[in-house]
């Protein structure tokens, strides 16, 4: 194990272009899905503060708020709020926490990259794409409680919510072209991170 660039080039300098690309993309939606998922936890527990003492002003329930947690810790806290009772929504939810996780500390990991071949480069892309298609799915329900949350009296937007991870895919995968649709016979869940 030595330095991770040298003088040796990429035996497939455009394919590795193309996958760090897609995990520089999966790590900002993986990002994203977090800081959304803090943020219903910090309005949960905002709306908890105002029921418990009505009379407490904004500044105060906003400083005795508890600081924010890694994601395991949110969603243990997000389960005990009234948004817990939506089983459905926390399979889900729990499936792009996993994903977030091999995207943040596997998404770009696929050896030496003066040795790698297209068919590791491809076979990694697809555990990719599957853990990517995971988030998007989680990302989708946090997604509709913070619009929920922003427009309470709009409705939502249910042809964004249907095509959002067909969006994501094209977003993170589309510059692949065909290449990864050949390869993709992963399975469809991602094994988690330790």
């Amino acid at each position: 194990m030595g330095w991770s660039l040298s003088y040796l080039k990429p035996r497939e300098p455009r394919l590795l272009d193309a996958l760090f690309l897609s995990a520089g993309r999966a790590l900002h939606l993986a990002n994203a899905f977090e800081s959304k998922c803090q943020y219903v936890l910090r309005m949960a527990n905002l709306a908890e503060a105002a029921q418990a003492d009505p009379v407490l002003g904004l500044q105060e329930m906003i400083n005795g708020l508890p600081p924010d947690k890694m994601l395991g810790g949110t969603f243990r806290d997000l389960a005990n709020t009234s948004l817990g009772s939506r089983t459905s929504d926390f399979d889900a939810l729990d499936g792009a926490r996993k994903a977030r996780n091999f995207i943040a500390h596997e998404g770009a990991s696929v050896g030496s990259i003066s040795a790698v071949s297209q068919g590791d480069i491809l076979g990694h892309a697809a555990r990719l794409r599957a853990a990517v298609a995971d988030l998007a799915l989680g990302d989708n329900v946090v997604s509709q409680w913070c619009f929920h949350l922003d427009e309470p009296k709009d409705s939502l937007p249910r042809m964004l919510i249907d095509a959002y991870p067909t969006m994501v895919d094209g977003w993170v995968f589309g510059h692949f072209g065909g290449l990864l649709d050949v390869e993709d016979d992963s399975p469809s869940h991602v094994v988690e991170a330790e």
